[in-house]
């Protein structure tokens, strides 16, 4: 009945009726009406990827009848997929069979514990275990057994932003979330199939018996570049689109224990030569981090000497403007529950700005590392509260940053259909200083029905200690958004005072005014030269100082050509205003004169078939560029060998031409990952910056045991190179070593 129903929603006369407008305001009641019920293990299975000869699944519901959302919107799924849930006292189990009428055409694409799922054949599965359509939890796996998951905050799933949800506000998809779990899977002559054995107190849920949690399982075939669901979910949502969720009942679990130690054992050796001065350096330490539930919905975090030597390195990155760049947080402590503490403005390209960045703690200003003597983070639901606190303290540095305590504090009311509210309190405190600093925000989101949502953010900070003006440190933004299958529209605007100082936050620019428009039109023509979707749309977003002046302006227009083939072609032109009211430096003897500046550009992009072995992206503007010209190229090329070699060569090249003076810059970047088994692979970043003129690398070898617990070696090098090797060579060797210990 449902896919009756959602194929009839998809006929396009119905758009000029007024049929249509009552299913948009209604989707709710007919995307979520799928229901299953989980069934009391027997006996527990046996967790090998075998499920056919399991037995221990043969009296557990079955869960088929997948809608696809891509390539043909509300049709049956092409391929048979059967779900089974079932649970003990200690786990959730689950299983799937994906059969494949072409199994030699199963695409596995990487082999690393989470790697990006959306271009191999692959399953993933939601957990709403409030039942709050806000929060929730993504595991997942490919045919090759990788571990993914994830933390859903918001619910708000907009497939659009993807690629982009795991970094800055409002993030809705934190992807550097890991829990301790297990999955195995098999292929066969049927296709592939998986188990799953997911702890209960890897999850946070109420005290209740007899639990109803959200639920929504997806799959996609590769080869086919198909993606469905069991619960649909329209084009312009994506599996975290919780109030589209259908349900699970009928889970009863018994109160545990959940106490988990994590320590730490480290040696890490330094050999740096700097302008002909050399120095080594050898250590050791040891720490531990441990888990603490306190509840079965209230989580006690703790750190001892936090160490994170096992991190990738960050991405170099390159400016060509007069505002501070944002680099996203890699530390996992920092990672779990990041969404609690979110609060700010975003926008598609990173946040404007973030009340509490966690950067902030153990990375001075000019990117040295800081010791963090140890902290502690609570997290999870009380009395029908999101709360969150988390305090840190680092250590003095001589020279480079003084001793301080770091506090932020957050509470959230979470409504029925995307709504809530919230508070946040930042507190950074220098020991034997009065240089302090608070900061405040309220920030909230309504929605309106399944297509419209308002949210707000207010704050105010602290002074900074050079000020000479008593007011303007305050920062508020209203937006509105409406996202329908067709069209997305979003309306948004807002202030930062000249002296909003949150010390503990991100802020790219200080004293404007922003007005953003954004509408976004997606339409499936049927059987047109191979086209899947078209995607024109139009964004505009500009800033000015209170005096009137155009800081910066930006008129995007645009049209994505996607084709079923996994092809898409982008076509736009860019008209850039910006108005430099003090001369700066671009690159090394190269300034910008004060004066305003208004350009266009064209701007394309490409990219082959992304599930095939070897895929390329490019992306090209040509145009004005303040008061000169630039050509920009950006070019990632990706190989991958089998399933256990995968590379990315990326390219960031601009030629400048301006009055003033003509540059270059080039940001070259590499990765290459060989995958022994899902859980033990070694990883390459190796990045080139000719503005520095620098070399680095970054080599990992990693033997994952549990989430994040493992042998960790790691390799750092950078190298100045102007064709021989000159004036700075610093090297590591770090050997991190931590292991799980789960106390029952």
């Amino acid at each position: 009945m449902i896919a009756l129903r959602w194929q009839s929603f998809q006929k396009p006369y119905l758009l000029k009726n007024k049929l249509f407008l009552f299913l948009i305001l209604f989707q709710t009641s007919l995307f979520s009406q799928n229901s299953t019920n989980a069934t009391l293990a027997t006996a527990n299975p046996i967790i090998d990827g075998n499920v056919l000869d399991d037995m221990a699944w043969n009296n557990a519901n079955v869960i088929t009848n997948f809608t696809q959302k891509s390539p043909d919107e509300g049709e049956p799924s092409s391929e048979k997929t059967i779900v089974k849930l079932i649970y003990s006292a200690k786990f959730l189990y689950v299983s799937v069979v994906c059969y494949d009428s072409n199994p030699n055409g199963i695409v596995i694409s990487d082999s690393r514990r989470d790697a990006p799922l959306n271009n191999t054949d692959s399953f993933m599965f939601v957990l709403d275990t409030f039942k709050d359509q806000q929060n929730g939890y993504v595991f997942g796996t490919n045919a090759a057994g990788i571990e993914y998951d994830a933390q859903v905050i918001g619910g708000d799933g907009m497939s659009m932003n993807s690629s982009r949800q795991s970094v800055g506000v409002g993030a809705n998809l934190n992807i550097n979330w890991d829990a301790s779990w297990e999955v195995k899977t098999i292929i066969g002559d049927f296709g592939w199939s998986a188990e799953f054995a997911i702890p209960f107190k890897t999850l946070r849920f109420s005290s209740q018996e007899n639990q109803n949690w959200g639920i929504n399982f997806q799959r996609n075939i590769a080869q086919k570049n198909e993606q469905s669901f069991w619960a649909p979910i329209p084009r312009q949502f994506s599996l975290n689109r919780l109030s589209l969720a259908g349900n699970v009942t009928g889970i009863n679990i018994p109160s545990s224990r959940n106490i988990k130690i994590m320590p730490y054992a480290l040696g890490l050796s330094n050999d740096a030569n700097k302008e002909d001065v050399k120095s080594d350096e050898t250590k050791s330490d040891f720490g531990f981090d441990a888990k603490i539930g306190i509840t079965s919905s209230l989580n006690l975090d703790v750190t001892y000497n936090t160490d994170f030597a096992q991190v990738e390195a960050d991405e170099q990155q390159i400016n060509l403007d007069r505002f501070s760049l944002f680099f996203p947080e890699k530390r996992s402590f920092f990672l779990e529950n990041a969404g609690l503490f979110s609060s700010g403005e975003n926008t598609f390209y990173g946040p404007d700005i973030e009340m509490f960045f966690s950067r902030r703690i153990g990375i001075a200003n000019d990117g040295s590392l800081v010791p963090i003597l140890g902290g502690g983070r609570l997290t999870g639901e009380m009395g029908g509260f999101k709360i969150g606190a988390l305090n840190m303290q680092t250590k003095e540095v001589k020279n480079i940053a003084k001793a301080e305590n770091y506090g932020v504090y957050r509470i959230r009311k979470e409504l029925p259909n995307r709504t809530n509210f919230g508070a946040l309190i930042t507190s950074k405190n220098v020991l034997n200083s009065r240089a302090n600093n608070r900061a405040y925000a309220l920030d909230g989101a309504y929605g309106i029905g399944e297509t419209i949502q308002l949210k707000g953010f207010l704050a105010t900070s602290d002074l900074p200690a050079d000020s000479d003006n008593n007011g303007d440190s305050y920062a508020y933004m209203l937006e509105a958004n409406r996202n329908t299958q067709a069209l997305t529209t979003q309306l948004r605007y807002s202030e930062v005072g000249k002296n909003f100082n949150p010390e503990m936050g991100y802020v790219r620019r200080l004293g404007y005014r922003k007005v953003l428009f954004r509408i976004l039109n997606r339409t499936r023509p049927n059987d047109f030269y191979g086209i899947l979707e078209l995607r024109p749309h139009i964004t505009y977003w500009s800033y000015w100082d209170f005096d009137g002046f155009q800081q910066s302006g930006y008129l995007h227009i645009d049209n994505h050509w996607e084709f079923r083939n996994g092809y898409r072609i982008d076509t736009a032109v860019n008209f850039i205003w910006e108005g430099v009211k003090s001369p700066f430096e671009i690159v090394n003897g190269v300034t910008v004169s004060n004066n305003s500046y208004a350009n266009s550009e064209l701007h394309t992009r490409f990219n082959s078939n992304l599930t095939k072995p070897i895929s390329l992206i490019v992306v090209s503007k040509i145009g004005g560029f303040f008061s000169g010209n630039r050509r920009n190229t950006d070019t990632t090329f990706r190989f991958r060998l089998g399933e256990r070699f995968t590379s990315e060569v990326i390219s960031k090249y601009n030629d400048v031409s301006l009055p003033e003076g003509k540059f270059y810059t080039h940001l070259l970047r590499s990765r290459f990952t060989y995958a022994f088994t899902p859980q033990m692979y070694i990883q390459s970043l190796l990045q080139y910056n000719n503005q520095s003129d620098q070399w680095s690398m970054n080599w990992r070898f990693i033997w994952q045991q549990s989430a994040a617990t493992g042998l960790y070696i790691v390799y750092n090098q950078t190298q100045d190179y102007d064709g021989i090797p000159t004036d700075l060579n610093i090297r590591s060797l770090v050997f991190k070593y931590s292991y799980l210990f789960d106390i029952d």
